[in-house]
């Protein structure tokens, strides 16, 4: 399991991503209102992306996980959110159903 930094990409600059391959036992990263996780399946098969929600909504219920299909060959962009923040480190918990030929990217824009 690797914790990801994020990449900090202002609107007037630019920036060029990095991505770094998804691990194999999920990966860690930060969350908040700005912060993206991009997803790049560059594989033959659709992946599932799963973040794992550790906040409760307001009648106590829990957040359930959030599921996020990519599609071979594609790139997808997820919200990392404070609803994935972790109560033991604060970082959302990211797991993959393959991670061959796939690569993430943690941006706060």
């Amino acid at each position: 399991m690797a914790t990801l930094a994020s990449q900090n990409v202002r609107a007037a600059t630019g920036r060029t991503v990095t991505y770094s391959p998804a691990s194999a036992g999920g990966d860690r990263a930060p969350v908040g209102s700005n912060v993206l996780l991009a997803v790049r399946n560059a594989s033959a098969g659709t992946v599932t992306v799963t973040l794992d929600a550790t906040g409760t909504v307001f009648n106590g219920a829990g957040v359930p996980d959030t599921a996020v299909s990519v599609p071979a060959a594609s790139d997808v962009i997820v919200p990392l959110s404070e609803e994935y923040r972790s109560v033991s480190d604060g970082l959302a918990a990211i797991s993959y159903s393959a991670v061959a030929s796939v690569t993430v990217a943690v941006l706060a824009v």
